[in-house]
């Protein structure tokens, strides 16, 4: 490894970019279910809606600051097509990271509170998913109120293109990572 202000700026970039990506596969494979089997469906929509903003704009950050090290490390006319594989990696995962932070994010949180302001008022949303038998509720409600069920399907939609856009972060970070970890001389 090299010595001086290029090894600190290495060491950074490894550290800022599996930090990142350690956060990505926590919050994508396991604190999102953990919570989600365990917590009443309201409550585990409010702590979502604390934790995501607080996670899409860390993972910005960290895609930014990843970013500008590697470019800052580069010689453009040197630049092989792994350097712009790399490049591509970082720059697409600086992109989902924005559109999740500062777009995504905030429209699945409102549609959720729209979603939840319905069932509130047919007192629904205390209970864990998965624990009351019958009939689902939620889907008799959604095929008897058509208001509802274009809230319901505005939400599905922000959270599926947030929940796409994670997971080309998570991608992106991994394979950056993998990257990294190829170019290594040493261990």
């Amino acid at each position: 490894m090299e010595e001086g202000v290029p090894g600190v700026v290495a060491v950074v970039h490894l550290l800022v970019l599996s930090g990142a990506w350690g956060m990505q596969v926590w919050m994508t494979f396991a604190s999102g279910f953990l919570l989600f089997r365990n917590l009443p469906r309201h409550t585990f929509g409010l702590v979502q809606s604390k934790l995501f903003p607080f996670y899409f704009h860390t993972s910005l950050a960290c895609a930014l600051i990843n970013l500008f090290i590697w470019l800052s490390q580069k010689k453009w006319a040197q630049f092989t097509w792994w350097d712009v594989g790399q490049l591509l990696l970082l720059a697409a995962s600086t992109i989902l990271a924005a559109l999740n932070a500062r777009w995504l994010g905030p429209r699945t949180t409102a549609a959720m509170w729209a979603l939840q302001a319905a069932e509130k008022e047919r007192g629904l949303g205390r209970e864990v998913p998965g624990s009351q038998g019958g009939p689902d509720p939620y889907l008799q409600l959604r095929a008897r109120d058509p208001e509802y069920a274009a809230r319901r399907q505005a939400f599905v939609r922000a959270h599926g293109l947030s929940s796409l856009c994670n997971l080309g972060c998570l991608l992106a970070s991994g394979l950056g990572l993998a990257g990294l970890g190829l170019g290594l001389r040493a261990i």
